[in-house]
């Protein structure tokens, strides 16, 4: 049974075993019980693209569709903005054991892509800024969580980054992978103790734009490590990226898919149709017998190759989120739509829900072993709707990305 996608609940379930405690770098807000600060001293906005729509400084995927706009093909790039300040606080997060090799290298790659796609998103909506609560897990490490709200273009967005290590339970690991190799190492490794010493560093992320001919988005990027992992080689790398559209728009799939099928065949060409089929596998909505998007990509248990070239792989698909979604949201974001488009665009966020917490195994071991909810609930769209036996109307939008839902289809 394939496990499922931790996705943007792997910050709070596995990274988050036990209850985190007041940070000590700033300010109160909200009803979280997290002491938190805002550290959001961003750039001026920009508009990410004039009335011309001219391109940015991007390339369009050698897989995508020749027909794509110019909007579509212009993509966005964005330059890191890290600056002094995020990089000590980066480094608060991390033992001085951990400040040398992948583990820095990983987390400070995370923390980079937090503020490069934060900041495309904000210049995207032209309105809302992203908020950042700063927590810190009791056990060691802790995270920052960025959310934007009630924006012009999204109703939410969030981008979740945890550094957290400790003693992790051998029941826990059975959560966090179903690899029994990567099982039974652990199992052999705790032997009487229970537990091992362990450092998970994660990325994860849900964008709910408000248009819904702008299709969701979600992402997850991490990095498990046990103590002594070059002699006993307990680590592995997990990820992926998906896509969750209201109405079928062949072209935007296509670029998606294109793109991520571009950076798997750089590093090796068998990994797009591998890594495309688990996550059809994955985003089943069981009770439904529907998937809940079109998916993208999805890896996980991966310790197959030197550490070095799966961080690469890892980076590089992460690097790719910007380009593969941001010009499909730019190119919907003001298109007209009518209360009945709005209202299924609410039914698939029904969907979406029932998913997280019915089928993702991070949400609920999150929930029931005293997580951080705030953060394991921040995938969750602000607004959902349920109708009792609703059926879509034979021949019609919705019916045709219905059919998309039940049939899985190969896009690139």
């Amino acid at each position: 049974m394939l496990r499922p996608l931790l996705g943007l609940t792997l910050a709070a379930a596995c990274v988050t075993l036990y209850l985190s405690r007041p940070s000590p770098h700033g300010l109160v807000t909200g009803a979280s019980p997290m002491t938190t600060r805002n550290t959001m001293a961003l750039r001026q906005h920009r508009p990410l693209m004039p009335p011309s729509l001219r391109k940015i400084n991007s390339h369009p995927s050698s897989s995508s569709s020749s027909s794509l706009s110019s909007l579509l093909r212009g993509g966005v790039s964005v330059k890191s903005a890290v600056m002094a300040e995020e990089e000590e606080l980066m480094q608060t997060m991390l033992r001085p054991e951990d400040k040398d090799g992948l583990r820095q290298k990983f987390a400070a790659n995370i923390r980079r892509a937090q503020m490069e796609i934060c900041k495309a998103i904000e210049e995207l909506d032209g309105g809302a800024k992203f908020r950042e609560d700063a927590w810190d897990r009791e056990g060691g490490g802790g995270g920052r969580t960025r959310v934007l709200a009630k924006g012009n273009v999204f109703e939410k967005a969030g981008v979740a980054l945890s550094v957290v290590y400790g003693q992790m339970p051998l029941k826990a690991i059975s959560v966090a992978t179903e690899d029994p190799k990567i099982i039974a190492r652990a199992k052999e490794l705790a032997g009487s103790t229970e537990t091992l010493p362990f450092f998970v560093a994660s990325i994860s992320s849900v964008m709910h734009p408000k248009n819904p001919f702008a299709p969701t988005m979600h992402f997850n990027y991490r990095f498990f490590d046990f103590d002594n992992s070059e002699d006993n080689g307990l680590w592995w790398f997990g990820g992926g990226t998906d896509l969750t559209p209201s109405y079928l728009n062949e072209e935007d799939i296509k670029h998606f898919h294109g793109s991520y099928k571009a950076v798997c065949d750089k590093h090796d060409p068998t990994y797009y149709e591998k890594y495309k089929k688990w996550a059809d596998r994955y985003f089943q909505i069981k009770h439904r017998g529907e998937t809940r998007g079109v998916g993208g990509i999805f890896f996980d248990d991966k310790n197959d190759q030197d550490p070095e070239e799966i961080f690469k792989f890892s980076k590089d698909c992460l690097d790719n989120v910007v380009n593969a979604y941001v010009p499909i949201v730019a190119k919907h974001k003001d298109d007209e739509f009518t209360t009945k488009q709005k209202d299924w665009q609410q039914m698939r966020r029904g969907r979406y829900v029932e998913f997280n917490l019915v089928y993702d195994r991070g949400t609920t071991f999150g929930l029931r072993t005293g997580g951080r909810v705030e953060s394991i609930l921040m995938s969750l769209p602000e607004t959902a709707r349920w109708e009792y036996n609703h059926q879509v109307e034979e021949g019609s939008p919705e019916a045709e990305i219905l059919d998309v839902f039940k049939n899985p289809r190969d896009w690139v």
